[in-house]
């Protein structure tokens, strides 16, 4: 998804524009940030992921939450991730609109996307004190980057090919990579 970012409001102003339209938007810092459409395949990469992290979450105390949840990060920064699991009781605002402690968020990328989600997004998903695995999602290849809280800071690990296999032992259960690029043809 491209980024076009706006203007600057507060916190409290940002929220109420965000709810008011029909656009999504992020804030950052008092920047707010519009989010442009995907394409076929972010929004199939997006929903086969989400589609097999609920088919194996069915049951536990863990739950997939779509794209529309927003995720409260600090005070001051806002966004919206592809899709996140919490386990256990959702912390929200009290119009339960803000996300306070997802246990994975997984972003599907864009080329317009690609370094801020491996690199500004990330940073803000890691100062969320339950998050333990951060996905990203290649959306020209298959390739999932996965960050993963350790006693001693965050493991980066990469997994490529539809055979691939990523161990999710935060979620108790592994997610094939040819489930997440299912139905989708890559150019060789």
């Amino acid at each position: 998804m491209a980024v076009d970012r706006i203007r600057q409001m507060t916190v409290e102003e940002y929220i109420a524009f965000d709810e008011a339209t029909e656009i999504r938007y992020e804030y950052i810092d008092g920047e707010v940030i519009a989010l442009s459409g995907g394409t076929i395949y972010h929004g199939l990469i997006m929903a086969n992921a989400s589609g097999a992290l609920w088919y194996r979450l069915r049951g536990s105390d863990c739950r997939v939450i779509s794209s529309d949840m927003r995720n409260r990060v600090g005070t001051t920064r806002y966004v919206y991730p592809d899709f996140c699991v919490v386990c256990g009781e959702p912390v929200t605002d009290e119009r339960a609109v803000n996300l306070r402690n997802p246990t994975l968020v997984g972003e599907v990328t864009s080329p317009s996307s690609i370094n801020r989600d491996r690199g500004e997004k990330r940073r803000y998903y890691q100062n969320i004190a339950s998050l333990q695995v951060y996905m990203v999602i290649d959306q020209q290849q298959p390739l999932v980057e996965l960050y993963e809280r350790q006693n001693d800071g965050w493991r980066w690990r990469e997994f490529s090919g539809p055979d691939a296999i990523l161990p999710l032992p935060a979620l108790g259960c592994d997610l094939p990579l040819k489930e997440i690029y299912d139905g989708i043809q890559f150019e060789a």
